[in-house]
């Protein structure tokens, strides 16, 4: 295991993700929404979680196997993840073709002190996800491997999971929205239009 963490997340998750209008995005907690709710100034395409630790990777494949015409993609961090690691394997066994899993690792639990994680103790993600049977894992530490895990998002046929290993800088400042009914009817508009 690489104890590589030089890219920055301001820098690094907009370069993998692109595009965000490209998909539907469930965030897990704290760094996670901040992550892409600046990418979209809170996009009506975007889910953020607040106060559900551990439950974006099973919202996202909910969603994923309910729309399979749409390409879905969870952006969490490592320690949200850790919290619900199981639905990992749940997502490897249905395999769903248009969901991907983008997990940004600073190694710290951002939203209860910093402390470190797992994963900067030894746990890595990248083989969990490979042992939970999902088809396409990788390992991103560097900038030069960040054009191919953008490719991965997209065109992967299969679930993809990518390990975005990055330093301890904070995710981007925002205020972003936490009204949850506000939230919840925007990203509605945007899975249904005004159905």
């Amino acid at each position: 295991m690489s104890n590589t963490r030089s890219l920055d997340r301001k820098s690094a998750v907009p370069a993998v993700v692109g595009n965000p209008d490209d998909f539907l995005i469930i965030c897990g907690l704290a760094g996670a929404s901040k992550d892409i709710a600046h990418l979209t100034n809170d996009g009506d395409n975007i889910f953020t979680m607040a106060g559900a630790m551990g439950g974006a990777t099973a919202m996202g494949l909910g969603l994923a196997l309910s729309r399979p015409d749409k390409k879905v993609l969870v952006v969490t961090g490592d320690g949200e993840l850790l919290m619900n690691v199981g639905t990992l394997a749940t997502v490897g066994i249905l395999k769903p073709a248009n969901l991907s899993i983008l997990c940004v690792d600073n190694g710290h639990y951002g939203e209860t002190g910093y402390q470190e994680s797992h994963t900067q103790r030894g746990v890595d993600l990248n083989l969990i996800a490979q042992g939970s049977a999902i088809p396409i894992t990788r390992t991103i530490d560097s900038e030069d491997q960040i054009s191919e895990a953008r490719q991965l998002l997209r065109d992967s046929n299969g679930a993809s999971f990518i390990l975005l290993r990055v330093n301890t800088e904070p995710p981007p400042s925002i205020k972003r929205s936490m009204d949850a009914t506000e939230r919840k009817i925007a990203f509605r508009k945007a899975l249904l239009g005004n159905a």
